[in-house]
């Protein structure tokens, strides 16, 4: 199974010309260490809720996605959500090299050198069963168009994208108007995702506020 930073990546490259949706940089950057501690959560490392993070067990997981942001956790003090997603934002350069590199070990995407670019060697990806799951754009689409009850994975991808406004990006206007009721819904499922929003949407407002006390 995929980690959610590397569903995201996915999430945003162009099915056609090679290249990655443009989105902020701070996007980005919360989008992939909210990610790293949703697998955190996933793999019972820690426990998220809107009052805060917990360590639960600081065995390592033995994927290096993780476990240098769980090692931080287990050798810090306790701290807020919020906290952890910038402490771990700010590695968000290398943990991005870091699974491009493994979508390209597993065969998913291929780089073209010459130009820089990124391209699809298979649109579904291999699971420890041997079968192959629904490519991850299809898989968020059905969601948001069904009234399915959706897969808690999904849940949580769901909520990161649309805290990090991803979705303003991958959806043209009158699909999002659509589907933000959806979204909504989709949203108020799972405790870790409402989590990791309400951290993002802090950070956000934050840096909002700090910004206009520079105005002139």
């Amino acid at each position: 199974m995929l980690r959610f930073v590397e569903e995201v990546i996915l999430l945003l490259l162009r099915d056609d010309g090679g290249r990655f949706v443009n989105v902020p940089r701070w996007s980005l950057d919360y989008a992939l260490a909210g990610g790293v501690l949703m697998d955190l959560a996933m793999e019972d490392r820690i426990d998220t809720d809107l009052d805060g993070l917990v360590l639960l067990d600081a065995t390592p997981t033995g994927d290096n996605l993780l476990d240098q942001t769980l090692a931080d956790i287990a050798a810090g003090d306790k701290h807020t959500t919020r906290y952890w997603v910038e402490r771990t934002a700010e590695r968000a350069a290398a943990i991005h090299e870091e699974a491009l590199t493994r979508l390209v070990d597993r065969g998913i995407l291929e780089r073209e050198d010459d130009r820089v670019l990124w391209v699809f060697r298979t649109r579904r990806y291999p699971l420890v069963d041997g079968q192959a799951d629904r490519e991850v754009k299809l898989r968020i689409m059905g969601v948001l168009l069904s009234e399915d009850i959706p897969d808690p994975r999904d849940v949580m991808l769901i909520c990161l994208v649309d805290a990090c406004r991803i979705f303003n990006r991958l959806l043209p206007r009158q699909e999002l108007d659509r589907a933000s009721e959806r979204i909504a819904q989709v949203r108020q499922l799972d405790l870790i995702g409402q989590a990791m929003t309400q951290a993002i949407y802090d950070i956000e407002l934050s840096v909002a506020a700090s910004a206009q006390m520079y105005m002139p």
